[in-house]
Formats: structure tokens, C-alpha cells, sequence
């Protein structure tokens, strides 16, 4: 990697943990809601159930890892987060920090590895894969979700509303290096499980309608939460009015009679599994 490539990694990845740091309430009250709608699909294709012994990486509050204890499964959680470990700690789970791709646990230790919505936040995601690799034992499943390259219309909401109201992105916002990037279709998420070694690696779109409240959805936002946080909270006081009047108008497409927002979503699910060790082969006497 280049001394560039370096600098606009690394630079990633503290924006990513600085922007989720004492954002946790918030995000939990906004798009964690959202954010929690495809766990039952993520935690089916990582073959979660009774006895699975789960990595939940980047468990944010907690609910991946919440839902798969309920199905019996022994969970550990891992966050970059404090403030996201301690609440997902308050809702009984096993969680610790610690910052991808650098896990606190043994070779092969899990039978299943989840991350929801994880790799968008990560500035080496190709080293990340290769680390959820080998925490998990031979024959083992990964599952992840992620915002793809398609998006829902109610998805672009926020989006249209800052330009609508002349926002101007802050100078701040890190892209991610053009060398780790990837194309975010099902085809190019399966290729990327399949060069870190993953095994009948697939991935699929999921879309769905996210119900929600104008302030509700604008909550999020206003709270400085994902990119578009930060592009709302960085603008002047009458950038930011202007903003806010262009939501409230083109939220009325997706507004019910009572005012309430249905938001059509889409995210991709993929998912793999490590190369099973062949058993050894039979002999017969003689």
C-alpha cells in the first residue's frame, strides 16, 4: 500500500471512529431501527441457531447479537465503539471493544460470524474479511449486510433534502482509497468474500419499507449519524433551515394519512463459509 493509500486509510478509519462516539442513544432512537430489519435474514444465512457459538462484529447497541440469543446461540460482540459496547453490554450481551481488522480471540474459535451493516465503516475491508476468516473454524459461515450501490427511494430522502437546500459537504469527509473499494452489487460483494477465501460465496439484495416519523427519520440526522449527519450538522444555520424545510416537503411522498413515513429501503446480504477440512480417508484391513 502507498504512503497515500496509507494516509487516506487511516484517515478513514478515524473519521469512522470518531463519528460514531457518543452516538449511540441517537442512533438507536433513529437508524438503528432501521438498521435492525434485515438481522433475522443476516442471522438465517450465517446458519444461526441452538448452540451456535457467534461473533457479532460491529454489534452497534446490541440487537444482532440480542436476536441471536434468543434462538440459543452463545454470542460474543465486539465494537469500536464504547459507547456502543456499553449499551449493547446494558442489553446482556458479551460485548468488548475492539477496532477491525484486529480481534481479540483465537484462530477458529467461532462457528458463525455475523457483521450488520459493518463493512461500509471500515477503511480495510479486504483485511477485515481476512480477520472474521480466521476466527472461524473450518466449515464455518460468515454473513454480512451492507448498503449497496442501488438504493430505495425513501433511502435518498435525507440525500435530496440537502440538495434541495444548497448544502455544501464538509471538507472533513474521508473517501475510501480507490484500492480498497469494490463494486457494491451482489456479483462484486460474492467476488469480494470469494478473494478473501470464503468459500460458495453469495450475496443478494434485500429491500423493504422502513416505517417511521418525520422527526423520527430527521432525529438521525440532526444528530450528526452517517455521512449525511455530518453534512447536515456542518452547514450554517440558514443552509441548515433551508435543509430542513426541503425534508419536511419531499417527505410528504412517502406520508400517510396520519403523517407517519413508509421509506423504501434496499441493502445487499452476502455470505460464505470457510473450506471444511476433508476428513481423512478410510482404510480397510488386509
Amino acid at each position: 500500500m502507498t504512503t497515500d493509500a496509507t494516509g487516506a486509510t487511516e484517515a478513514f478509519d478515524a473519521f469512522e471512529r470518531g463519528a460514531w462516539a457518543g452516538r449511540a442513544q441517537a442512533y438507536a432512537g433513529s437508524f438503528g431501527r432501521l438498521c435492525a430489519h434485515p438481522v433475522g435474514a443476516l442471522l438465517d444465512a450465517a446458519g444461526v441457531g441452538e448452540g451456535t457459538y457467534v461473533l457479532d462484529a460491529g454489534t452497534g447497541t446490541g440487537t444482532a447479537a440480542v436476536v441471536a440469543q434468543g434462538r440459543g446461540a452463545r454470542v460474543r460482540a465486539v465494537d469500536a465503539a464504547a459507547g456502543m459496547v456499553a449499551a449493547a453490554r446494558a442489553r446482556g450481551v458479551d460485548a468488548v471493544g475492539a477496532v477491525l481488522p484486529e480481534l481479540p480471540f483465537a484462530d477458529g474459535e467461532f462457528d458463525a460470524v455475523v457483521g450488520n451493516f459493518v463493512l461500509n465503516h471500515v477503511g480495510r475491508p479486504r483485511a477485515v474479511l481476512a480477520e472474521l476468516r480466521r476466527v472461524l473454524r473450518p466449515g464455518g459461515r460468515i454473513a454480512l449486510t451492507l448498503w449497496g450501490a442501488r438504493r430505495g427511494a425513501g433511502q435518498d430522502l435525507l440525500g435530496r433534502a440537502c440538495a434541495a437546500g444548497g448544502s455544501v459537504p464538509p471538507a472533513y469527509l474521508p473517501r475510501l482509497d480507490a484500492g480498497e473499494d469494490f463494486v457494491r452489487t451482489p456479483q462484486g460483494v460474492a467476488q469480494l468474500l470469494g478473494g478473501a477465501g470464503f468459500v460458495a460465496a453469495e450475496a443478494t439484495e434485500l429491500d423493504w419499507d422502513h416505517r417511521t416519523t418525520v422527526e423520527e427519520w430527521w432525529g438521525g440526522a440532526a444528530a450528526g449519524i452517517a455521512t449525511v449527519g455530518h453534512v447536515v450538522t456542518s452547514q450554517e444555520r440558514e443552509t441548515a433551515r433551508r435543509i430542513r424545510d426541503e425534508y419536511e416537503r419531499l417527505s410528504a411522498e412517502f406520508a400517510d394519512e396520519v403523517g407517519e413515513l413508509t421509506l423504501p429501503h434496499v441493502a445487499l446480504l452476502a455470505w460464505g463459509a470457510v473450506e471444511a477440512v476433508p476428513s481423512a480417508p478410510v482404510h480397510s484391513a488386509g
